[in-house]
């Protein structure tokens, strides 16, 4: 992982807490202290914009936008115009051309895969990273399985909501990347079969993939905190193993447990005292399903 990445990701972290807790002043004090995080200009500036809406700051938080507009920073226009801490922003002379410039600015990024092989592996882990994250942090969260006979193969989504922040909104494009990186395999990983696997929208994405068969059938499925929303009506083959945990304290919970899982050959395990994140535990869990 990248030192900057990983600054920026504890900031963010920290400031969503913040934030949560209804501390948003703390918060913009601690954004205003961060050490220079430029390649992230266009997410900071979205995130201070929001803490300043949130406090019915609606002429500051435009001119954060403003100011990264003019470096060059878009948003897709959804997360612009749904965000209830932006609503006070739209009418104000200005959101127009912010708004505006972001639609031609817009773009997709298609990258390789991130591959780790390990040692003599018999299956393949196919990891699909988080909201606001990159392929690297699925090769991270997701390292354990190289000890437990599995290759690991990280997709990064093409669909970016701003400069430097992929996530998987469109199912039909997240099964386009995941076809992508799967034509990159090694020759010797072709044959083995598939653990489609995934975090928060990533997760959503992987059970999305796992229970259609597309872009190609997967033989078994790990979801940690999926954001789920639309499951199909049922599962194009079975699946092992095919396991959602999610954590008791996570926001998700309801969403995950009363989501019809099990009638789709998924089990739900619920980690206790976790939120939304990877459990410390993880490298356990994985081991109890994939052995070692």
């Amino acid at each position: 992982m990248d030192p900057a990445e990983d600054r920026y990701d504890a900031l963010t972290d920290e400031v969503a807490a913040l934030y949560d807790d209804g501390r948003q002043a703390e918060a913009l004090a601690l954004m205003d202290a961060a050490d220079d995080l430029t390649p992230w200009t266009a997410e900071l500036a979205h995130l201070r914009a929001c803490l300043l809406g949130s406090l019915g700051r609606a002429d500051e938080a435009l001119a954060v936008l403003q100011q990264a507009t003019d470096a060059g920073a878009w948003w897709a226009e959804s997360i612009l115009t749904e965000d209830d801490d932006l609503a006070g922003l739209q009418q104000l002379p200005g959101f127009g051309q912010v708004l505006a410039l972001s639609r031609e600015r817009r773009t997709t990024d298609a990258t390789p895969p991130v591959v780790r092989l390990g040692a003599a592996p018999q299956r393949v882990v196919v990891a699909l990273h988080g909201a606001g994250q990159r392929a690297t942090h699925a090769a991270r969260d997701w390292a354990p399985v190289l000890d437990l006979g599995c290759a690991l193969i990280c997709v990064e989504s093409s669909q970016l909501m701003s400069p430097m922040y992929r996530t998987w909104p469109d199912p039909q494009a997240a099964r386009e990347d995941i076809a992508r990186a799967l034509t990159q395999l090694p020759d010797e990983l072709k044959a083995l079969p598939l653990i489609a696997a995934g975090f928060s929208a990533g997760g959503r994405s992987a059970l999305d993939w796992a229970l259609t068969g597309l872009p190609q059938r997967a033989d078994g499925v790990l979801a940690l905190a999926p954001a789920l929303r639309a499951l199909p009506p049922a599962a194009a083959n079975s699946l092992s193993p095919a396991v959602a945990w999610i954590g008791s304290e996570d926001d998700l919970l309801e969403t995950v447990t009363g989501a019809p899982l099990a009638a789709l050959g998924v089990k739900t395990r619920i980690l206790p005292a976790e939120g939304h994140q990877v459990p410390a535990g993880f490298k356990q869990l994985l081991a109890e399903l994939l052995g070692g």
